[in-house]
Order: structure tokens, then sequence, then C-alpha cells
């Protein structure tokens, strides 16, 4: 599928590309933040948790930040059967780039390869120091936490510490913005799964994809404003819908030869 003006490659070439959103983490226990019940549509106030302004400026933020980061369970969450559909789909031979909006490592935890998932706004297994640039496991951090510390601050410098997340205000890393946009340009086909499209430049590689001739299909339980561009869209629940229509995608390669 092409878009008007766009130059379609003359041959597609064999690579998968999974754009990943919070959508497809639910199943692990892991919430949303943009759909009917997401958290920041429960409580708008929680996005200044992770607007980088607010968070290097007000302490009580970033006690309020680390305690939501200690009991959301994030790093104790486990692979769900979307995760371990993607990582299957890549073992089978399969090329597979992973572009995650998520921050929780799922994908790699899964089975997938680090050098094959491109985490746009970063990742919660590590912080870093906002004034050295220096980086902790997030787990040596969470344990301060437990021994009481509210606010803890960089053991090096004194900075204060933040998850190596991009948070509102920050810029994406643009190298990895650069990986994703030629995985886009490059793909075959590309699934935007759990992700509902509005948030920009990640939103965006979805139109990039189709541009350049990729299958767009969308599994998203709400509307997202690239349902007319794709090839198909899909609303039923992703823990079924995902390891469906990557087995499918993988048979009918296997009957191409």
């Amino acid at each position: 599928m092409t878009t008007p003006g766009s130059s379609p490659r003359a041959s597609a070439g064999p690579l998968v590309a999974i754009l990943s959103g919070a959508g497809i983490s639910t199943d692990s226990g892991i919430p949303d933040y943009r759909g009917p019940g997401g958290v920041w549509t429960r409580d708008p106030d929680a996005e200044k948790l992770v607007t980088y302004d607010h968070y290097v400026n007000d302490p009580e933020i970033r006690r309020r930040s680390w305690a939501m980061r200690r009991d959301t369970g994030v790093l104790t969450a486990e692979p769900n059967a979307a995760h371990l559909a993607v990582a299957e789909l890549e073992r089978s031979g399969v090329p597979v780039r992973v572009i995650t909006q998520n921050v929780d490592g799922l994908h790699q935890k899964a089975g997938m390869p680090d050098r094959k998932v491109l985490e746009l706004h970063g990742s919660l297994r590590s912080v870093v120091c906002t004034r050295c640039h220096a980086r902790r496991p997030m787990p040596e951090v969470l344990a301060r936490l437990d021994a009481g510390e509210a606010d803890p601050a960089c053991a090096g410098c004194g900075g204060v510490l933040k998850p190596a997340t991009v948070m509102f205000g920050e810029r994406l890393d643009p190298e990895v913005l650069g990986q994703a946009l030629a995985v886009a340009k490059a793909c075959e086909v590309f699934v935007a799964v759990g992700t509902s499209l509005q948030v920009h430049p990640a939103a965006g590689l979805a139109g990039v994809a189709a541009d350049h001739g990729a299958r767009l299909v969308v599994v998203n339980a709400e509307e997202t404003p690239y349902d007319e561009l794709a090839d198909e869209v899909v609303r039923e629940p992703i823990g079924t819908a995902l390891p469906r229509l990557l087995r499918e995608l993988r048979e009918r390669r296997e009957q191409r030869g």
C-alpha cells in the first residue's frame, strides 16, 4: 500500500517490523497509559511524574515517581503470549526487528536478542545521573528505596538520579530513532501492536513503512489515526490475535519457500 506521492520499493525485503506499545504488556500486569482505563486517563496529574522539568526540579515529584517505580512491579513482570510469539517468530529464522515504545524489557525477557530490539523510550532496567551521566542497575536503586531513601541521589556526585527512560520534555536518542526509521523503510511487513499511534515520532513510523511498500497491520483495541492506511486492522485481544497473525505470517513464508 502506498500513499499519494510516495515511491514504493521495486521489491519488498523479507524483514518483519513490530512496533509495540503499552497494550502488548497489559496481559503481563503492566497498565497502559492512554487507554480508557489508562494511568494518565484516570489521573492526568500522574504525567508530572514522567515529565523531566517537574521531575528534576521538584523533590516531591521525584519521591512519588520512585514510589511508583517500586510499586508497579514492572521489573518482576513476565512476558505474555504476545511477547513470546514475537520471539518465536525470530527464532524460526524470519528476520524480525522490534521497535518498542515500552520500557519494561519484556521483549528481551521473552527471548528477543538485545540487538534486535530498539527501545525508543529507553529502559527501566537502569538509572542514570542527570549530572555525571553514570548508569546503575535499577534494582540497586530500588534496594535503596526499600532501605528508607525516598529520593536517592547519585552515589558518585550527588546529582539527581532518574530512570534511563525518555521523559516528556526529553528528546529521543537520535541514533535509536535513525535505526527505527531504517527498519520502517526496509521491512516487508510492519505490525503496530498495542499502540494508539498518537505519540510522534514513533507513530509516524507506520506511515513511513506503508509509504515504502510494507504491508501495514494494526492490532489495537481502540481506533488509531493509521487504521485507514492499514492493510489489516485487528481488534481482537492482543494475547490471542498476535500469536495467530505471526503464526500465519510464518506459514506463508514457508509455503513461499
